[in-house]
């Protein structure tokens, strides 16, 4: 157990890593992160058509805060009262609400870096980095991720459920680069952040888990 909890640190320390690395540059020389930005970001905008357009404009709407929201309650909800799993359901909305919600608009006013300047299709407010829808898919998305395992016998089932929530969170990302409104740093720094924290506090969920069914056989 303390091997396995050693590994999931290391990956969290990892992904920690080099969020702090752009934030580094994002605070000290933004120029340098350019060099990665525009790239993708060409690849990823090329020529804008109406059919992209609606395209990107449908999934960014996964990584709403209204959306992540609504998919909450009704996640926490079938948790907590149907399933009566309070551990997960605590677990969701330390992840879903203090994290991606508190923490991600403090840090967007901590680093304050402006939107990218080139032609928004959709309406941004606050500053870039990190992108809140990024690190909001990534820790509502990717919670159910884990949780998948503990409800989904069925392994081809399970991956089914697993790989589409993944294509989701990337999706959700692309849109946002697409839309003009992240640079693909942001994204990245967004994805990593939420990552990070998974991680970390996934062998704790794990611990509690285990003791709340221990509980629940005596």
């Amino acid at each position: 157990m303390k091997t396995s909890k050693l590994y999931w640190s290391y990956a969290a320390s990892i992904c920690l890593l080099l969020f702090a690395v752009i934030a580094y540059f994002v605070v000290s020389n933004e120029a340098i992160l350019k060099a990665i930005d525009q790239p993708i970001q060409q690849l990823i905008r090329g020529t804008l058509t109406p059919e992209k357009n609606i395209f990107f404009k449908y999934f960014t709407k996964f990584g709403n805060t209204v959306t992540i929201a609504l998919l909450f309650f009704v996640s926490f909800s079938v948790l907590f009262f149907k399933l009566k799993d309070k551990i997960a359901a605590y677990w969701l909305a330390i992840n879903t609400v203090i994290l991606s919600g508190i923490g991600n608009l403090s840090l967007k006013y901590l680093f304050n870096r402006p939107r990218p300047s080139v032609e928004h299709l959709v309406v941004a407010k606050h500053s870039s980095f990190p992108s809140g829808h990024a690190m909001g898919s990534m820790l509502f998305y990717g919670t159910l991720i884990f949780l998948a395992y503990k409800y989904i016998d069925n392994k081809a089932m399970r991956l089914v459920v697993q790989i589409s929530l993944g294509i989701i969170i990337l999706l959700i990302g692309t849109s946002r680069i697409y839309l003009g409104v992240h640079y693909p740093t942001d994204i990245l720094g967004g994805y990593l952040l939420g990552a990070c924290w998974l991680l970390f506090s996934y062998p704790y969920f794990k611990k509690y888990d285990f003791i709340q069914r221990f509980e629940g056989t005596r």
